[in-house]
């Protein structure tokens, strides 16, 4: 009878054991699933339309298994890299087989050597200059993150051909692996763009009554291969604080009539100058092309600024040579006298034709030459090639403000000695001299916040407010002006997804799961037969040891 009621117990309470009691005790147990999680944030690579043309990686879903650089096989895997082992061969082969990159940066990119500055550029350039359909991430290095970047580059290992099949399995199933899980959720096109242009000007006077007019343009967006990692110190912060030092100095100047000056000074901040400078050419449609006209119609030239913190030399890039005796041709000269009382600055200029062929502009002064106005802009690079002026080494610790300054004074001092029309000295200096602490602190203030120009594409954009908002102080009719994509056919687009979060589980290989899955079958089977044949077992034993007794 007893028999019987052992044979119920365990038919009746055994398989609630195995499936329920027995995962609760592994729940509990002192190995935490949590310590087998982690998260971290990441920057999504950039993602746009220009001109009908893709650019950038226009996937943003991962959920696929982290592998090494240097073994991983199909589209099922996520590839976790350093930057400093990915090569520009290496990406290639990545974006057309992989399923998914994350690039670990170095927490301080200023500590990088000149050889790593050169190749991150390199790669830079590379990733960007082609549409991308696997999702693209940026991490900042942590002390996890190494810990995964060794586990999962120790598992390469487990595919050594020197080793026996054996073991080959046995390092298979005792391998540990990670699975990358980003859920941005769907990449849709950002709605309610809005790239802002802001105007203000300082009214000069002249006894003729016509007052002929300078303009002063900036964009102030930068760019980078991640939006939210671009940063645009040089390219073109710089740019925007030498404007806005020279608004503060000569709202001094022409605040009292006595030194008013005979030129109307135009300041612009322009947006979208990293999307071939729509913020400008919206703005020159609207002013040039409107019926009451406009104070730049009148315009001597056009000065742009643009990097100009990177050397000592300045270069005057036009699209065609100012004729001897111009206004642009006059102030190059002042440009060169200025430069003199410096020992190391040089001035020279840069001839380039527009290739209208060319989808991108090479320089923001070009989108004025077209319209036939006089126009150049100031520089410390040589070439618009160079891919310092997009890039996310563009930081606040690799600029130079020594040079800022001085090329600050020297641009302020030809600037007030043409509009002036005096000798060198004569206007500027004492305690109307450039402010390096105020050049300081702009500086901080821009490069305190990634500037790329879709996010700043808001209607109502702190850093444009406060940029407008301190154009006021010293300029007259202060206003911001929109750039809208057309919405039957847009010049650009942007995407809603710039950053996100990867949550990293560790899981163990497929081969684990099938081992797994077939012990747990025999397991299971071993306990139903012990069930279902217990009795018979159990008679058995029994007759074993009743035929030892009477063997005894």
């Amino acid at each position: 009878m007893w028999i019987e009621e052992a044979e119920e117990l365990f038919k009746g309470y055994l398989p609630y054991y195995v499936l329920i009691v027995l995962p609760i005790f592994i729940i509990i147990s002192p190995a935490s699933p949590v310590l087998a999680s982690h998260e971290f944030p990441v920057y999504r690579m950039q993602h746009f339309d220009l001109h009908g043309m893709s650019h950038g990686s226009r996937s943003a879903a991962v959920n696929l298994e982290a592998r090494s650089l240097t073994d991983w096989s199909t589209s099922r895997h996520c590839i976790i890299v350093k930057l400093q082992d990915l090569s520009i061969d290496h990406f290639r082969n990545i974006r057309q087989k992989a399923g998914a990159l994350l690039v670990v940066l170095p927490n301080d990119l200023s500590k990088l050597n000149a050889e790593e500055k050169q190749h991150l550029l390199l790669l830079e350039h590379d990733m960007l200059s082609q549409e991308i359909s696997v999702p693209v991430y940026f991490a900042i290095w942590t002390s996890q993150l190494e810990t995964i970047l060794d586990e999962v580059s120790q598992n390469v290992a487990t595919n050594d051909l020197s080793k026996s099949a054996a073991e080959a399995m046995i390092s298979s199933v005792a391998a540990n692996g990670y699975q990358f899980v980003v859920s941005p959720g769907t990449t849709s096109v950002k709605q309610d763009v809005k790239l802002a242009t802001i105007q203000g000007h300082l009214p000069g006077y002249n006894q003729d009554g016509k007052v002929p007019t300078v303009a002063i343009v900036a964009h102030y967006d930068s760019f980078g291969v991640a939006p939210n990692l671009s940063f645009g110190a040089d390219s073109n912060g710089s740019g925007v604080v030498i404007l806005l030092e020279l608004a503060r100095l000569f709202s001094t100047l022409y605040s009292d009539p006595k030194t008013r000056g005979n030129y109307n000074l135009l300041f612009l901040l322009t947006g979208g100058g990293k999307i071939n400078y729509q913020g400008s050419k919206k703005w020159l449609e609207d002013q040039l092309d409107a019926l009451d006209g406009s104070v730049i119609q009148d315009a001597s030239f056009v000065m742009c600024l643009d990097t100009l913190s990177a050397a000592d030399s300045l270069y005057m890039h036009v699209s065609k040579p100012p004729k001897e005796g111009s206004p642009a041709s006059l102030f190059f000269k002042e440009l060169k006298t200025a430069a003199d009382q410096f020992s190391t600055v040089t001035v020279d200029g840069v001839h380039k034709k527009i290739n209208l062929a060319d989808d991108i502009l090479a320089w923001e002064h070009e989108r004025f030459s077209i319209r036939r106005l006089p126009a150049f802009t100031l520089s410390t690079l040589k070439s618009h090639r160079e891919m310092s002026r997009g890039t996310i080494l563009d930081t606040r610790k690799n600029l130079d403000v020594n040079k800022l300054v001085q090329n600050v004074k020297v641009i302020a001092e030809a600037l007030s000695n043409f509009v002036y029309n005096v000798s060198q000295g004569e206007i500027l200096g004492g305690s109307l001299d450039v402010d390096k602490n105020y050049i300081e602190a702009w500086m901080d203030y821009l490069t305190s916040q990634p500037r790329s120009p879709q996010l700043l594409s808001n209607k109502d954009n702190a850093l444009v407010t406060f940029l407008k908002d301190n154009l006021n102080k010293y300029l007259r009719d202060v206003k911001v002006s929109y750039a809208v994509p057309d919405k039957r056919d847009p010049d650009f687009l942007f995407y809603d997804v710039t950053k996100g979060t990867v949550n990293v589980y560790s899981v163990k290989p497929a081969i684990f799961d099938l081992v797994l899955t077939f012990a747990i079958i025999v397991y299971l089977g071993v306990v139903y037969l012990f069930v279902q044949k217990f009795s018979l077992l159990y008679a058995t034993a029994c007759s074993l040891t009743s035929s030892k007794i009477k063997q005894n």
